[in-house]
């Protein structure tokens, strides 16, 4: 194909359920106004579900608009970054669309990151206001000492579950608030006159650059839209037979994930009751499980999926009755664990996406034809290119490996604030994905490598540049280097090989726990070689990919 040419063979289209269009017409909506249609079709419908206690559809939205309101009466408006630091609990669904009520864009950041994690983001973003656990407000603290934050909300994880947790202190410092002390503090339920363009920033999503800073990710209201009318036809094959009344979504993939905030917006598209899981325990969703009646979508990562049927107890429970639509993202998805899900009777499918694709650009279909080991075909009214690694532009032949290329209406805006970055992996439209894919006969892509060094472990994407420059951080540490090994339970795992510098003596165990205090604990290596020298190039680059291939030919003679 001519890249210059708008002329595409889109031969993955036969392969499409019988019901899921080539095109679509996106609604020219804003995310928010997703809630209006389950609060106005289902008002007493449970639409959240957590820690024992449920929040109607109505009793949403209402929240939602009181906390819009109570947001901006302190001062918050159009286009005000908004940080949300919290785990999977109302708390996160209220101060999210509040935030897009405003105008604002919400910047999702994961509750375990450091303070210096959260010091590189809140200045590059600017962020005004942020939400956050009482049990990280020392950390936030220190934080507004270095960057200054006008506003800071705080919560406590339990504040809406049955049995609630203690109450915060009201004795806050000026620009600090407590989450239920404002939401109870304003009855005003008028939806705010703001306008807010689908074109708008809705989300900054924060994923690792090439290096080893940090980038966002800028997502528009349109592109999220895109992502729930992409992702929604492909489940109907199933959701036909299951009334609205009946739809569930259990959630354990973090909200603050781009996967977790387009399963959030989908559950309002479909009208779905959203069981929200704060962290994940086996034996725990097992309990869960068997106390509901069913679960019409659990969208999942292969670590999640393979604790639990291994667990000893999965045999309490059929899974066949229980959960009806299994989706595997995140990470590459073993084709024993997807063999042994359909011995079970459930229907389960894989997709692939990036924070960069709002968390979805292809999928496999629920009925059709399906390949082991595919990511699927791409989403409708997406379109790929597969170039050579080297020059970036020349399409590969059919079947050959190349560099997958995507363009489409989830596709991102741009990065925050890098037009350097933005530049070099969007080109004319085209997102430089750095996945290393084949394309069959058929449209069914594969991905066999990937051009970029990044780790994908637990389905967290680790950048190993930035754990190696924690590690030089180290002053015993000559070099280091991090790759991604083979792990049978987490996909990937983090490992680094390190140099002492002369004379000097340490410990795995010290290297581990100087690394927690820099790093988010999923980014923290698990293993630890150490080396007298680093396989190095003539021109003295460290070869990384020289190292990750000796631990695959170990685990492959193991």
């Amino acid at each position: 194909m001519d890249p210059k040419e708008n002329t595409f063979t889109r031969i993955w289209h036969p392969h499409y359920d019988y019901n899921v269009p080539v095109s679509i017409r996106y609604p020219r909506i804003a995310v928010q106004d997703l809630l209006q249609i389950p609060a106005n079709a289902l008002p007493d419908k449970a639409a959240l579900y957590y820690e024992g206690a449920q929040i109607t559809y109505r009793e949403y939205r209402e929240r939602v608009l009181r906390m819009a309101n109570a947001m901006a009466a302190i001062g918050v408006k159009k286009g005000d970054r908004v940080g949300i630091q919290l785990p999977n609990c109302p708390q996160y669904l209220i101060a999210y669309y509040a935030t897009l009520c405003l105008g604002g864009i919400v910047v999702n950041l994961n509750p375990a990151y450091t303070r210096e994690e959260l010091s590189v983001i809140a200045a590059n973003t600017g962020l005004s206001t942020l939400f956050t656990l009482d049990e990280t407000a020392a950390r936030v603290r220190e934080l507004c000492r270095e960057v200054p934050i006008a506003r800071v909300i705080v919560t406590h994880r339990r504040d809406y579950a049955l049995e609630r947790g203690p109450a915060i202190s009201c004795d806050l410092e000026p620009g600090w608030y407590q989450f239920t002390a404002l939401l109870d503090g304003c009855g005003n339920i008028q939806r705010p006159r703001v306008q807010v363009d689908n074109a708008d920033p809705a989300v900054i999503q924060f994923t690792g650059g090439t290096t080893g800073i940090p980038k966002g990710v800028v997502l528009t209201h349109a592109n999220l839209i895109a992502a729930v009318m992409q992702t929604s036809p492909r489940m109907y094959p199933i959701l036909q037979f299951i009334a609205p009344e009946r739809r569930t979504a259990l959630i354990i993939i973090p909200l603050y994930h781009v996967y977790g905030n387009l399963i959030a917006n989908w559950t309002l598209f479909n009208a779905a009751t959203l069981i929200l899981v704060p962290r994940f325990n086996a034996d725990e969703i097992i309990d869960l499980l068997k106390s509901v009646d069913e679960i019409t979508y659990f969208p999942a990562v292969p670590t999640i999926l393979t604790a639990l049927i291994n667990h000893p107890r999965i045999g309490e429970i059929d899974l066949s009755r229980k959960i009806h639509i299994v989706n595997s993202g995140a990470a590459p998805c073993p084709v024993e664990l997807i063999e042994r899900l359909r011995d079970m009777g459930v229907f389960i499918t894989e997709a692939w996406g990036m924070s960069e694709t709002s968390g979805l650009g292809t999928f496999n279909p629920i009925l059709g034809k399906k390949k082991p080991g595919s990511i699927g075909i791409p989403a409708p009214d997406n379109d790929i290119r597969i170039v050579d690694i080297d020059d970036g532009v020349t399409d590969v032949p059919l079947g050959q490996p190349g560099e997958l290329l995507i363009k489409g209406p989830a596709v991102m805006k741009e990065y925050w604030n890098n037009p350097e970055e933005t530049a070099g992996q969007l080109v004319d439209g085209w997102l430089h994905t750095g996945d290393v894919v084949v394309q069959d006969e058929d449209g069914f892509l594969f991905i066999v490598d990937r051009k970029k060094d990044m780790i994908i472990a637990g389905g967290f994407n680790i950048y190993p540049r930035e754990v190696d420059e924690v590690l030089y951080g180290h002053p015993k540490i000559k070099d280091a280097v991090t790759v991604g090994v083979p792990d049978a339970y987490r996909g990937e795992t983090v490992k680094s090989f390190v140099v002492l510098r002369e004379g000097e003596t340490l410990t795995a165990e010290e290297i581990i726990a100087f690394c927690k205090e820099k790093m988010a604990p999923y980014k923290v290596p698990r293993e630890i070689e150490f080396r007298t020298a680093l396989p190095q190039s003539a021109a003295g680059k460290i070869l990384r990919k020289v190292l990750r291939d000796e631990e695959i030919e170990k685990q492959a003679k193991a």
